[in-house]
């Protein structure tokens, strides 16, 4: 095996994601032959020791995905210092070693979300060079007139830059709140709330239903599946949602 950086080495051996492997080496976790490494590193697993916090690297078992329908109020972290709830906290315990959330949802926001140890996934579904799309259901306040939803598709201002043009689309009307449908290429912090505030649309909820190729379809809130390597490899390519048969919560 050739040298590579150690940030991708240890995502890949499923410990964590890489910008969390790169925090790692900051703190000085990381040593390469009994010597501490740094950020930007190379080493061959098969002819260095690589070690995490005195431990042996793992090597490379079978990927691990799954998907999980988050309910509000739960964090899209692998530990909070606070105590509160996280995804981790949904699966059983000897389910969580090595899976981290891929991205993230806000805790007044549900749906749609990936736990793996795959670093190469977590990276082509984050990384905004690879554009994959993640789409919404969004109720809002009022009824946005036609002007104000053209508006938003072509993008604002959101902390000093435009925003990605948005595909996006009224799907009902109820009294004076109304049901959309968004699709982002991009995911800023908060994006779609301070977007629809700035528009004079707070949203009142907000659920993630698609990631790249794979819809939530009607995954109960609060559960989750694994998804075999058919239906997770998809996602690393650009192409139209993949619908997945219902299965019960695991």
């Amino acid at each position: 095996m050739t040298r590579q950086r150690l940030q991708k080495l240890i995502a890949a051996a499923g410990l964590c994601s890489r910008r969390r492997a790169e925090e790692w080496l900051q703190a000085g976790r990381v040593t390469v032959d009994g010597e501490v490494a740094r950020v930007g590193d190379q080493a061959d697993p098969q002819q260095q020791a690589i070690r995490v916090d005195g431990k042996a690297l793992p090597s490379r078992g079978a990927a691990r995905v799954l998907l999980l329908n988050k309910p509000m109020g739960v964090i899209c972290s692998c530990d909070d210092p606070r105590g509160r709830r996280t995804v981790l906290d949904l699966l059983p315990p000897e389910h969580r070693a090595g899976l981290h959330p891929v991205g993230r949802l806000d805790a007044d926001s549900r749906g749609a979300l990936l736990l793996t140890d795959l670093g190469e996934l977590t990276l082509k579904l984050t990384h905004p060079r690879y554009s994959h799309a993640k789409t919404y259901r969004v109720w809002v306040e009022g009824v946005p007139s036609e002007a104000v939803l053209d508006r938003w598709r072509e993008g604002l201002p959101l902390d000093g830059r435009r925003t990605r043009p948005a595909k996006l689309r009224r799907l009902r009307v109820r009294g004076d709140h109304t049901l959309l449908e968004i699709e982002l290429r991009e995911g800023r912090n908060r994006q779609i709330r301070r977007m629809a505030e700035a528009l004079g649309h707070p949203v009142l909820d907000l659920q993630r239903t698609a990631i790249a190729r794979l819809r939530l379809g009607d995954l109960p809130e609060g559960c989750w599946i694994w998804l075999s390597e058919r239906e997770w490899r998809p996602m690393l390519d650009r192409a139209a949602p993949l619908d997945l048969p219902h299965r019960p919560c695991d």
